[in-house]
């Protein structure tokens, strides 16, 4: 800034200075005396236009004149010491080597007079930078901050408009006309109906919301628990939940090291046990678990409350009451006239506890069915997969069943207890509080486990308006006769439509082969080998001659497997077409889906 104005007024010095008369008679300069700058008068008298004064440099009022030290260069720390100056227009005094020249009011130039003063905001659109503040004097504005205070009343008056109720409709005058009246009502009565279906849309949707929330405790399953039976690398089948598997682990933990102390003829403890079964699998193991396994397997173990058992020093009394397991075994599985848990038996069990767990989820997933529209009957036995919208991973958990627990002869646990121990001591109405309370505790205690339900479908969406019921009824009863067979197909028969679906592409790779190898016959273990190198999926050659045997049993008329004395050798016709080939290799895939 300081360089512009110095510019521009040597600028318009210069112009105003001597200017050479022209030869064909004009107006003469005239020199003024003691040496004055020379004007140019005009033809009609006009004073010529004033000059602006010479720019002056501000003086360094707060630096102090010290005698003797006019001509000694003063030192760095010195320079720092001089306090500041010019803090309005950001110098700091000793320090800046630029000084910003200043001009008399009335020689501002345009320019200069049109841009923003330094402490002015800059018009909209303009920005400044942070050096070219610094270097004007212009101090950068902070944003306000606000105090704790002015933060609570913000979030307070934010809480209070969130949770502002509905505006309510003034009280009808009594002075008001029929229309009026008439209206207002008409008002009213449109907007209880409009708070009565907000509240049950509310209501719905917490309705929705809640069981999901009781079956998981509150807190959402990571999803590997809860997508485990998409990620398992086995065909798909009776695929268990995943709680499910870790429960069927721990019994098999808990077979195993049961069996171990059963043979040593040792008492069996659920402390032994869950040390064990905790090191083993690594996962908490409570009792908990075991009423599970109780109430998968109820014929598993034999469970009491038993004391004086030894404990060696695992921190537990001998006189305590500590729960013991005892395996439930056959009088034909005896060794030297004991009974004995061999390891045939072990995995008798382990199979026994797995089907009990496949049950269970078959009777949620026979809910599941019959809560469809239309609802679907599938028999138990021909089941072989589970239905494409059942979610497995979303089976509730199973209830523990009730474990024995040490008598306590002394400690009343339940409002029962203590209405039939104090009765006649205690005032009417305490006894009618503890008589309400026993029936209570005695209903919830007599509640069914609760099975899966499907959600209700919605009647009819607003994208199947104007269709007829009586073609959407057949679409879904054709829907549910195809999911009713996917899931009582049978696992060679699955297999079979995974390699129809892989003919057609394989058609076109087994034509390239003879075509490649110029031959009208190939042996079997060449041309398998071939089409394994080919094929973009992984396959072994075993698998390989399996889909060329379907070839020809398929296309006995295209591809023809001869076996020659010792040698197998397979034949394809190259003039065929391709295109029809693979039309029919579709066509039999889809016909061998439909049945």
């Amino acid at each position: 800034m300081a360089q512009l104005r110095l510019t521009d007024f040597f600028g318009r010095a210069k112009a105003a200075a001597i200017v050479p008369a022209k030869r064909g008679g004009g107006p003469r300069l005239k020199a003024a005396p003691g040496g004055a700058p020379v004007h140019r008068e005009a033809e009609d008298g006009a004073p010529p236009p004033p000059l602006p004064a010479s720019p002056r440099t501000p003086s360094r009022g707060a630096v102090p004149a010290v005698p003797g030290l006019a001509g000694r260069k003063r030192s760095r720390r010195e320079m720092e010491a001089e306090p500041l100056t010019g803090a309005g227009t950001g110098e700091r005094g000793g320090k800046s080597a630029r000084r910003r020249l200043e001009l008399p009011a009335d020689a501002v130039p345009p320019a200069a007079a049109a841009s923003p003063s330094p402490t002015e905001p800059p018009p909209a659109g303009r920005t400044r930078s942070p050096g070219r503040e610094q270097d004007d004097g212009i101090v950068p504005r902070k944003a306000p901050r606000l105090e704790p205070e002015d933060l609570a009343a913000l979030r307070s008056r934010l809480q209070r408009m969130k949770m502002k109720t509905p505006s309510q409709l003034p009280p009808i005058p009594a002075g008001a006309g029929a229309e009026l009246r008439s209206r207002l009502e008409t008002l009213r009565g449109l907007e209880l109906r409009l708070r009565d279906k907000a509240a049950a849309s509310g209501a719905q949707t917490q309705e929705t919301t809640a069981p999901a929330a009781e079956a998981t405790g509150g807190q959402k399953l990571p999803a590997y628990q809860r997508f485990h039976a998409l990620a398992q690398d086995q065909p798909p089948g009776l695929t268990l939940p995943y709680k499910y598997k870790v429960l069927a682990e721990m019994f098999r933990s808990v077979d195993t090291i049961a069996g171990m102390l059963f043979n040593r003829a040792e008492t069996i403890t659920f402390a032994k046990v869950k040390q064990g079964v905790q090191d083993m699998m690594r996962k908490q193991f409570e009792e908990r678990h075991v009423g599970q396994i109780k109430a998968v397997y109820p014929t598993s173990y034999r469970l009491r409350q038993e004391k004086n058992i030894p404990t060696f020093g695992s921190g537990v009394k001998k006189s305590d009451y500590q729960l013991t397991l005892e395996p439930v075994l056959g009088e034909d599985e005896k060794v030297c006239g004991r009974p004995h848990l061999s390891a045939s038996r072990l995995l008798e069990r382990r199979k026994e506890f797995n089907r009990s767990l496949v049950n269970i989820v078959k009777q949620h997933h026979a809910a599941f069915l019959a809560a469809l529209t239309p609802p679907m009957v599938v028999p138990e036995e021909k089941l072989t997969r589970w239905h494409p919208r059942f979610n497995v991973d979303e089976v509730p958990d199973i209830s523990p069943a009730e474990l024995p627990r040490p008598p306590q002869e002394d400690r009343i646990t339940t409002a029962q207890e203590l209405l039939s121990t104090a009765r006649g001591t205690m005032i009417p109405k305490m006894e009618k509080a503890l008589a309400n309370l026993a029936l209570r505790t005695a209903e919830a205690g007599a509640g069914e486990p609760v099975l899966s339900k499907a959600p209700s479908p919605a009647s009819t969406s607003s994208a199947l308006k104007g269709v007829s019921q009586a073609l959407l009824e057949r679409i879904r009863a054709k829907e549910a006769r195809k999911l009713q067979a996917l899931m009582t197909r049978d696992p060679r028969q699955e297999e079979r439509l995974a390699m129809l679906g892989r003919l057609p592409a394989m058609a076109r790779v087994l034509r390239n082969v003879f075509v490649a190898e110029k031959k009208q016959a190939l042996p079997l273990e060449v041309a398998c080998a071939r089409m394994a190198e080919s094929f973009p999926t992984q396959m072994t050659a075993g698998e390989m001659e399996k889909h060329l045997r379907l070839f020809a049993e398929l296309l006995p008329d295209w591809v023809g497997i001869h076996a020659i004395r010792t040698d197998t050798y397979i034949k394809l016709d190259k003039n065929k077409e391709l295109g029809l080939v693979v039309e029919r290799l579709a066509k039999a895939a889809k016909e061998a889906e439909a049945l």
